[in-house]
């Protein structure tokens, strides 16, 4: 698999906290040699704080190296996004199709599959598609600009996956379970986000509520609303046998309850007696939902 040609350093995640923790990882990999990324850090924390070290750390990168220290003991699987969220394109999409997919989804990279999503062959990247459109070659084949993508165990541990994708310069990594099959995707934004809380830039949109109760008794939800979330305003919904499920979010209850992905405008039914009308959705995934037949504040106590 061909990786476009870029010139220079890539540059398509330099925002300043990212920068900060690319450049606190270059001064680390030139002093860990044998040590562990702990004692590396460790050892940088205590020169940092000797005002003859040769390269003194700064308030601010020590507060990295610390955050850094806290993420020892998490792994890919903490930080991923689950396979039910992940978007994806076909090998076979149209060049129109693509770009549709990214403006609609509003993201810069798309894993790509060929049949399925557990047969994953690599990541396109909005900017070569861009290149593609400015440069109107004929006929359009996706597997032409498509960009290497790691695979890894839910048990990688952060700090060891972000050093490997900042060395191989490889931005997106899915979490491939026992089987082979796709369980999770991350990027490295994400693994920095860790490290320095939430990147924002221009084109982010200030995330809405993913519960809004409305006047006429109905709640709206966004699918990935936690089920922790949810009760918090509604009060006790599921019953034991599917808290021992471990169902996270509203989306993934709906899906335990109907044994599948329903389609928009369907309504799938809980034994509580509340129900889920499917707003929005694809062939992936729940989006939106609209829930009825709420419990009164009283019956909820």
């Amino acid at each position: 698999m061909s990786e476009p040609a870029r010139s220079g350093r890539e540059s398509e995640d330099e925002s300043p906290s990212f920068r900060a923790v690319r450049n606190l990882f270059a001064r680390l990999l030139r002093r860990r040699g044998d040590a562990s990324l702990a004692e590396a850090i460790e050892e940088l924390i205590e020169e940092g704080e000797v005002e003859e070290a040769e390269e003194p750390i700064s308030a601010e990168e020590r507060i990295l190296l610390l955050n850094i220290l806290k993420l020892r003991g998490r792994t890919a699987d903490d930080v991923m996004v689950p396979r039910a969220d992940i978007v994806a394109a076909p090998a076979d999409v149209a060049l129109q199709g693509l770009v549709k997919l990214l403006v609609e989804e509003g993201h810069s990279r798309l894993p790509v599959y060929r049949e399925t999503l557990d047969d994953v062959i690599g990541m396109v990247h909005m900017k070569d598609v861009l290149v593609q459109l400015a440069e109107g070659r004929q006929p359009f084949d996706i597997t032409r600009m498509l960009r290497e993508v790691l695979f890894v165990a839910p048990s990688a541990r952060l700090l060891d996956l972000l050093l490997e994708m900042r060395l191989k310069r490889v931005h997106m990594a899915l979490v491939v379970d026992e089987f082979g099959g796709i369980d999770g995707l991350l990027t490295i934004e994400d693994v920095v986000e860790e490290i320095v809380g939430e990147i924002e830039d221009e084109h982010d949109v200030v995330e809405q509520p993913k519960v809004v109760q409305r006047p006429d008794g109905t709640v709206l939800a966004d699918a990935r609303a936690t089920i922790e979330e949810f009760e918090e305003r509604v009060g006790p919904v599921l019953s034991e046998a599917e808290r021992e499920e471990d169902i996270d979010t509203l989306g993934g209850l709906v899906f335990s309850l109907a044994g599948r992905i329903p389609k928009r405008g369907e309504v799938v039914q809980h034994p509580s007696g509340l129900s889920f009308e499917v707003m929005d959705a694809d062939s992936r995934r729940i989006k939106r939902l609209k829930v009825k037949n709420l419990p009164t504040p009283e019956a909820a106590e």
